[in-house]
């Protein structure tokens, strides 16, 4: 299993933006994404960086395995 680390907001959005999220609305200090097909919201807020819970969480609601993740970045 590859490592994960915390990586910074901005990148994260640019992440969801390529697999297709789009950002739907902000309440307080989360942003919702949102992607057709999918049942729930991808969800993450708005401090300076994602923590690692909170991208593998994500994953799992984006079906995406660590390592395409990995590979995503790498084109980003």
């Amino acid at each position: 299993m590859p490592y994960l680390a915390p990586i910074k907001r901005k990148k994260f959005e640019k992440f969801l933006e390529y697999v297709g999220c789009e950002l739907k609305r902000q309440k307080g200090d989360h942003l919702i994404y949102d992607r057709l097909g999918f049942d729930r919201p991808v969800v993450i807020t708005t401090d300076k960086d994602v923590p690692v819970f909170i991208i593998r969480n994500n994953l799992r609601t984006l079906k995406i395995t660590p390592d395409q993740y990995i590979e995503i970045l790498k084109k980003i």
